[in-house]
């Protein structure tokens, strides 16, 4: 299974989508718990749900592993994003909900770590940065949008429901602060859809690591709600629900990209 698909484009933008793959190796795969088999925090879809990126001339960078086996939006060294509130590490142990991933007996240790870190996280992360770096070469900039999702509602991460749409630009440091005002301009212009920008979630990893507008990229992360294009119960996509948000995921690209 190759780590990666990508989707060559022929305008500024690059969307990276890290947490929709759903593969697991089967040495690694063997070693989950019973809980964590059906993988539940996974941006489910959400590569179907951008099923319009090369009609708007985007490059894609879409990686094929599950989250379980290392997240690729957290930083190698497994720093925290956000220090004092619950989080997932860069091989995660536990889900979304604080229940063990791994089989008491097959925890990942630091040389597990290390390894998955080479053999997963490494090549897709020096492949984002050879892309963007090709894409600011022909365009004189590039404009990176890291795409998830997640369940509506985890009470270990956040309080509530969560807004339908969530920006994130690193508190203004990832992205010009002037381009993610307009963007939540323009969502929050459209009906019963609540978005805020900078919120619980601000940006992962390649937010942080890649987005740099004084040297020509500007980087944003949107966290969409699942309610939004799918049954976050069953993980049933629904296309009428996709084909309501898919209007706004279009316009707000195309709205990055000029």
């Amino acid at each position: 299974m190759d780590l990666f698909q990508l989707i060559p484009g022929s305008t500024r933008l690059l969307v990276s989508i890290p947490h929709a793959g759903t593969y697991l190796p089967p040495d690694i795969g063997a070693r989950l718990t019973a809980c964590a088999q059906s993988l539940p925090d996974t941006d489910w879809h959400v590569d179907r749900l951008y099923d319009f990126l090369d009609d708007i001339g985007a490059t894609a960078l879409i990686a094929t592993h599950s989250r379980y086996v290392v997240d690729l939006n957290r930083p190698a060294d497994n720093s925290p994003l956000y220090p004092g509130q619950a989080e997932t590490g860069v091989c995660p142990v536990t889900t979304f909900d604080g229940q063990p991933i791994w089989d008491s007996r097959h925890v990942p240790d630091a040389a597990a770590i290390a390894d998955r870190v080479g053999r997963y996280w490494q090549p897709f992360h020096d492949r984002l940065r050879a892309e963007l770096d090709s894409v600011r070469a022909r365009h004189g900039s590039a404009m990176l949008w890291d795409a998830h999702s997640i369940r509506s509602r985890v009470p270990r991460l956040f309080a509530g429901e969560l807004p339908a749409i969530n920006l994130g630009t690193n508190d203004g440091r990832a992205c010009d602060p002037n381009l993610a005002r307009r963007l939540l301009g323009h969502v929050l212009g459209i009906p019963r859809c609540p978005a805020v920008l900078d919120g619980r979630f601000k940006g992962g990893h390649i937010t942080r690591a890649y987005g740099d507008p004084a040297q020509g990229i500007n980087a944003v992360q949107l966290e969409l709600a699942q309610r939004c294009y799918m049954d976050e119960t069953s993980r049933e996509f629904l296309p009428e629900k996709a084909e309501q948000i898919r209007p706004v995921l279009r316009q707000l690209l195309n709205m990055a990209a000029a």
